[in-house]
């Protein structure tokens, strides 16, 4: 049986994807818990300032209280301050969204960003969430820098993701999988088309220590219409220069340096 603490973080994630809020009755059946269960965590959550309920519908919500937290805790470690320069440099030069995800345990968790596109198509998913590591190109740069071995145990936890809630060339096998890898590992950045998204493409570098370890990845995210193959390939050199400068900037951030 799943413990209080367990089930209260089940409801504040699964209320994340829903501004709009949830209804009581919705909450307990999605999350297959008992009404009456599911109203008590919900009143403690509230009590605490992380939930509140819209009286006027009913459903219950997320405060910024978790934001606010998340936020405070990255303005602490420094990351964003060394790094926001770094990727808005980037982001100039590639006219394109750039972010910044960092290791967490078995994780990559985009921290920071910076905007190119100035007109036209604006690709800005949402930040602060786990990143699929089958199906993007944050996962393909930060895996081709372990061995295969390894690469292959962490996804097998985490799951292959699927073509229809990614894009159309979406690994699902091994072999497909590997394939990325290798190329990423041969060019020193991934790239992938129409993987995480239909119409959308993205490339990656890992951000490595001297001694090797790996504290993040950067991305260049953007509409496939724009961000060709051969346009990646044109902003590698871009890319690595700000991974490598990241990685001589990284002992002025507490987050990452603890990564070292």
């Amino acid at each position: 049986m799943s413990s209080i603490l367990e089930r209260s973080f089940k409801v504040l994630e699964h209320l994340a994807p829903h501004p709009e809020g949830k209804a009581l009755s919705s909450l307990a059946s999605e999350l297959d818990m008992p009404l009456s269960a599911t109203h008590r965590l919900l009143a403690e959550l509230v009590r605490c300032g992380y939930v509140r309920q819209d009286h006027s519908q009913g459903n219950y919500m997320l405060t910024i209280k978790l934001v606010s937290l998340g936020l405070s805790h990255l303005s602490a470690t420094g990351v964003v301050d060394i790094a926001q320069p770094l990727l808005d440099r980037l982001a100039v030069e590639s006219g394109e969204l750039v972010r910044l995800a960092v290791v967490d345990g078995d994780e990559l968790t985009f921290v920071a960003k910076a905007q190119g596109a100035v007109r036209g198509l604006r690709y800005d998913p949402d930040m602060g969430l786990s990143v699929n590591l089958s199906c993007s190109s944050a996962g393909h740069a930060w895996l081709s820098t372990m061995s295969d071995e390894e690469a292959l145990a962490l996804v097998s936890r985490q799951g292959f993701g699927q073509p229809e809630d990614y894009g159309p060339n979406a690994p699902t096998t091994v072999k497909e999988l590997l394939a990325y890898l290798r190329t990423a590992r041969q060019q020193g950045f991934s790239t992938i088309v129409e993987v995480f998204a239909p119409a959308m493409a993205a490339m990656a570098a890992p951000i490595r220590r001297g001694n090797g370890t790996v504290l993040g990845v950067v991305t260049i995210a953007g509409p496939l219409v724009r961000l060709t193959p051969e346009r990646m390939q044109a902003l590698g050199p871009a890319l690595l220069d700000t991974t490598h400068d990241l990685a001589m900037a990284s002992g002025g951030s507490a987050l990452l340096r603890k990564r070292g």
